[in-house]
């Protein structure tokens, strides 16, 4: 059985019947063709539109082969409309048509539709589709599965929960469909081909002058070391010495771009807590998906301070939150989390198992002068809040809805 992603039908749902072109944007497999149907059937059921009133398509369908010209997709649409009732239109992996924006520009200013779009690419609405539909659009990112969103899943389709849910989210990851697995070989052999399979149609494809061997020996290391430090020097000085061949650092900048525009990481930026403004050097990259990480990885086996850390950045940002690295002139908070003109501060730890580490973690805040909140996640079951930085429990704030409360 389908979950319902309530969470971002919720914030769709304002726009069925706006003019604005709904463009739903995310990794391939995340789910957002599910959310399309989702969407399409509340409208059938709530606003009594005939179905001759619903045109789908679906562009990584066969059938709708032809249709991937803008002249040849825009016949067809116009052929479908028949009346000056409105007609509610929905493209599925719309990238895969030659100039689309010119459909959805003509479509929208010639027709009485409400248009729906999804599309595997974070630029879709750069370039072209901006210049020709600025302020006309509305962009929804959709992720892979929260956890709350994992455990539904299990609860929905009275699954039994694996024994610790937490680490099997955190080593696997929140991909809908490696759900449908159950031994840990398959659900790897299924990550890994959802890895590649991304990396092969929207990256290094026909089209694309890229050496796919040396593009996937940069993205598995960029991947396998997502929330750790990062510096373009280093990462070419690794694989000039490994590989005796030269690699320039504009080529590792053009792969971490092409990672990005695909939805596999989101690049972070470093936040200067004192002076108040964003830096422009990008510090960070945090995986999309924890599975990325272990498709990626040469073992099985996770470091899961680090993936916890990508945890809670993705949740923050899934939760809408504007999230930066902190910068401080003693060191690095490891968020900034902005939202609503608010922040708060956060330091995110595998266990405060000892005095020593729970001294490090706390220290962080110290050059912090900010009245804005301060938070230590951790796995730690009890409460060790103190000197005014409060301690929240990783799971338990992954299942519940509860805001950070930013003053």
């Amino acid at each position: 059985m389908i979950i319902v992603r309530e969470n971002y039908l919720k914030e769709i749902r304002k726009f069925y019947d706006s003019n604005l072109i709904k463009v739903l944007t995310g990794i391939r497999r995340c789910g957002k063709s599910i959310i399309l149907t989702q969407i399409k059937d509340e409208i059938i059921n709530n606003y009594n539109v005939n179905l001759d009133h619903i045109i789908q398509i679906n562009f990584e369908d066969y059938k709708f082969n032809k249709l991937k010209s803008a002249k040849k997709l825009n016949d067809y649409v116009l052929n479908l409309i028949k009346d000056k009732d409105k007609y509610y239109i929905f493209l599925d992996e719309i990238q895969h048509v030659r100039e689309f924006e010119k459909v959805l520009s003509s479509l929208k200013a010639t027709e009485n539709v409400s248009i729906f779009v999804t599309g595997s690419n974070s630029k879709l609405l750069s370039g072209r589709l901006a210049s020709l539909l600025v302020g006309r659009c509305k962009e929804f990112k959709i992720r892979p599965f929260s956890y709350k969103e994992y455990l539904k899943y299990f609860e929905v389709n009275n699954l039994k929960l694996p024994i610790n849910t937490l680490q099997d989210y955190l080593k696997y990851g929140g991909m809908p469909q490696r759900l449908d697995y159950k031994d840990d070989k398959d659900i790897i052999d299924y990550l890994r081909s959802l890895y590649t399979g991304i990396i092969e149609k929207d990256i290094c494809n026909s089209k694309a002058k890229l050496d796919k061997e040396l593009f996937l020996n940069v993205s598995n290391y960029i991947l396998s070391n997502c929330s750790k430090e990062f510096s373009i020097d280093s990462v070419v000085s690794y694989f000039n010495e490994a590989n005796k061949t030269k690699i320039y650092r504009e080529t590792i900048y053009r792969i971490l771009e092409k990672l990005e525009q695909a939805c596999l990481i989101t690049r972070v930026k470093r936040y200067d807590i004192s002076s108040k403004r964003t830096l422009k050097a990008i510090e960070k990259q945090y995986a999309t998906d924890a599975g990325l990480v272990l498709a990626c990885s040469n073992s099985n086996k996770l470091f899961f301070s680090h993936t916890l850390e990508n945890l809670v950045f993705n949740e923050l940002i899934s939760r809408g939150y504007d999230v930066k690295i902190g910068k401080t002139y003693k060191g690095e908070i490891d968020f900034v989390a902005m939202k609503d003109s608010k922040k708060c501060f956060i330091q995110v730890a595998y266990l405060l198992y000892d005095e020593e580490v729970f001294n490090r973690e706390i220290s962080a805040f110290d050059s912090v002068k900010d009245p804005s909140p301060k938070y230590i996640f951790s796995l730690d079951e009890v409460d060790l809040s103190a000197n005014g930085i409060t301690h929240i429990n990783i799971e338990d704030w992954l299942k519940n809805d509860n805001d950070l409360f930013i003053a």
